[in-house]
């Protein structure tokens, strides 16, 4: 049931449009500067002084070129380059101060952002992680906070600095010649409606990008972590074909998002062009009548150039900010996403839980990955009218075909899922009521795939509760994981590699044994624990097992069913449904499903 998800709110993927505008998104975006307004408010004065700076130099170009060549003034040899020194000296440190304050606030919001991202994703239903992988959101982590660093800092950069820039310099056009003015202002609209519609396709061409680079990890991910099974079964050239397919499609996205950056950029020059020839041609006809002379012609020629490189700037950010914008709705898709409902107030105020846990006719049912409700009444249930009482120093095993709900059934204990249907209760309480890290803090998990960290033995044992090294030589010891540990070259202070790639199967689930004791949970969750592990490693995670288990409500889900003979009760599944209950050996004498499977099993091994 990989494909489905409760029937929750949360079952929806994350990765929808989370409803924002393009303006509303950016707005909110900049909200998560509001704390550094002290660095950005810095380099707003800075920019203002850049702009003034450049405008001022523009200026100089009329005494440059009336007081220095054509009724030359002997001090102009002096006064001019120092002004043009002393100028570009208080443009360059107020660049500096610019670029260091939307640097440092944009990388902290950038921090901030994924701060906020990985908390969202640990406080969100399980549910959604069966609608999204982990590679799509790792990428939103990556890439999307980087887009939005670039478009919260970058382009607001180059748009505040580079629209003071135009600004100033038409003021100066204006104070100058007003005709001029007025005849370059006439091509101004055809630009605006150039930066609009290339702001609009940019932002709907970045959000596609976005979305596969998502598939685009995924996919590779996939394909490295199988590489085992890719060699075996020769299926190299296909796992290419599709990566490359993929690659392939966020080249074409690429691809148009520069032909449309390169086009309006070069529409641009050309309407700035157009306005450059408006100046000659209206300040030629001017001097004439002696209305401009040759150094105000020259400030309002370097006035238009400086112009020309901002308006140049100004369209190109759009992509930024169309990439910008298109990521920022993304993780804001994840951020107003539901998260697990936790509205218990009871506790166990730092006492253990006795750990009687009741099921009382619960049913769990899944809808499609796409959130809509399975058609028909009986589609989509993973359990239907469960009941049983697990009492305190019990074990309880849950057998049945693959697909007949067991890891549905455990997954309620700790509210990973919320029941359809029914209730569970523990001493008593509905788990409802329990604030969910205080249920938890009552349960410890082995499961088939143990997670370890790429850290070391001690901190992966460690990771349940803090223990001394004594405490953690002790839980290594009772879990049967000191005698190779002991054997490792630094002991429990050795890296063990992404995941445990360093030990064997049997050595990490013992590791996760241990840390379940260190733990030392009133309830325990045994997850087809030894399934995969060969004789010699199952028989030390046996032995292992029976040393945790004693004082402990223990739900086991079992493959070898030898393992589960001396289980206080057998709870048979068969498409979701409770179908016999008792100890092995009543289940036997039955002569129902669980003696079927038992048979089935023992003529297997019989034959092996």
């Amino acid at each position: 049931m990989s494909a489905a998800t409760p029937t929750t709110p949360a079952a929806t993927p994350a990765a929808r449009p989370a409803g924002l505008g393009a303006w509303a998104a950016y707005r909110r975006l900049l909200g998560y500067a509001t704390p550094y307004w002290v660095l950005l408010l810095a380099a707003g004065i800075t920019m203002i002084i850049e702009a003034v700076a450049g405008s001022a130099f523009v200026a100089l170009m009329d005494p440059l070129v009336n007081k220095g060549f054509v009724n030359p003034e002997p001090r102009m040899a002096t006064v001019l380059p120092l002004q043009i020194i002393g100028l570009f000296l208080v443009r360059g440190i107020a660049g500096y101060i610019t670029d260091y304050g939307m640097a440092r606030a944009g990388r902290s919001m950038v921090r901030d952002l994924r701060d906020e991202i990985i908390g969202k994703y640990l406080r969100m239903p399980s549910s959604h992680f069966d609608v999204e992988s982990v590679p799509s959101m790792v990428s939103r982590l990556n890439f999307d906070t980087e887009q939005v660093a670039q478009a919260g800092t970058d382009a607001l950069k180059a748009m505040v600095t580079d629209t003071l820039t135009v600004a100033f310099m038409l003021g100066m056009m204006v104070w100058v010649s007003l005709e001029v003015t007025v005849a370059v202002l006439l091509v101004t609209p055809l630009i605006g409606v150039v930066v609009w519609y290339v702001g609009k396709r940019y932002r709907r061409i970045s959000r596609g990008i976005q979305e596969d680079m998502g598939r685009l990890a995924q996919a590779a991910e996939q394909t490295l972590a199988a590489q085992q099974d890719v060699k075996v079964y020769g299926t190299q050239a296909s796992e290419q074909a599709r990566y490359s397919a993929l690659a392939n499609r966020v080249l074409r996205l690429n691809v148009k998002v520069e032909a449309t950056r390169a086009g309006s950029s070069a529409l641009v020059q050309m309407l700035a062009a157009l306005a450059l020839a408006a100046i000659i041609a209206v300040a030629t006809r001017q001097a004439l009548v002696g209305d401009i002379n040759a150094g105000e012609f020259v400030t309002l020629m370097m006035a238009m150039m400086a112009i020309i490189p901002s308006l140049r700037r100004l369209t190109n950010v759009q992509a930024v900010l169309g990439r910008g914008v298109a990521a920022a709705q993304r993780l804001f898709a994840v951020l107003d996403a539901p998260e697990e409902v936790d509205r218990g107030n009871a506790g166990f105020g730092g006492r253990r839980a006795r750990g009687e846990l009741v099921f009382e006719r619960v049913g769990l049912r899944y809808a499609r990955a796409d959130g809509a409700e399975a058609a028909g009444p009986d589609a989509g249930w993973a359990l239907r009218d469960i009941s049983f009482t697990a009492r305190p120093g019990t074990v309880t095993a849950i057998v049945g075909r693959s697909g007949s709900g067991k890891t549905s059934l455990v997954r309620l204990v700790p509210r990973f899922y919320e029941p359809t249907e029914g209730r569970i209760t523990l001493d008593g309480v509905d788990i409802d009521e329990y604030r969910l890290a205080e249920l938890r803090g009552q349960i410890a998990l082995v499961g088939q795939r143990v997670m370890l960290f790429d850290d070391t033995i001690a901190a992966n044992i460690a990771y349940a509760a803090a223990a001394d090294e004594a405490r953690l030589r002790e839980v290594a010891r009772a879990a049967n994981a000191l005698e190779f540990i002991e054997r490792l070259p630094e002991g429990l202070a050795t890296r063990i590699g992404d995941n445990g790639a360093l030990l064997s199967g049997g050595q990490r689930q013992r590791l996760a044994i241990a840390r379940a004791m260190l733990k030392d949970a009133p309830i325990l969750i045994l997850d087809e624990a030894t399934a995969a592990l060969d004789t010699e490693s199952e028989r030390l995670v046996q032995d292992a097992l029976q040393k945790l288990m004693p004082d402990r409500t223990t739900l086991v889900i079992a493959h070898r069913l030898s393992t589960i003979e001396h289980a206080d009760q057998v709870l048979v599944l068969d498409h979701g449904r409770l179908v016999e209950q008792g100890t092995h050996a009543q289940l036997l004498a039955q002569d129902g499903l669980y003696a079927h499977l038992h048979r089935m099993q023992f003529r297997e091994q019989g034959g092996a």
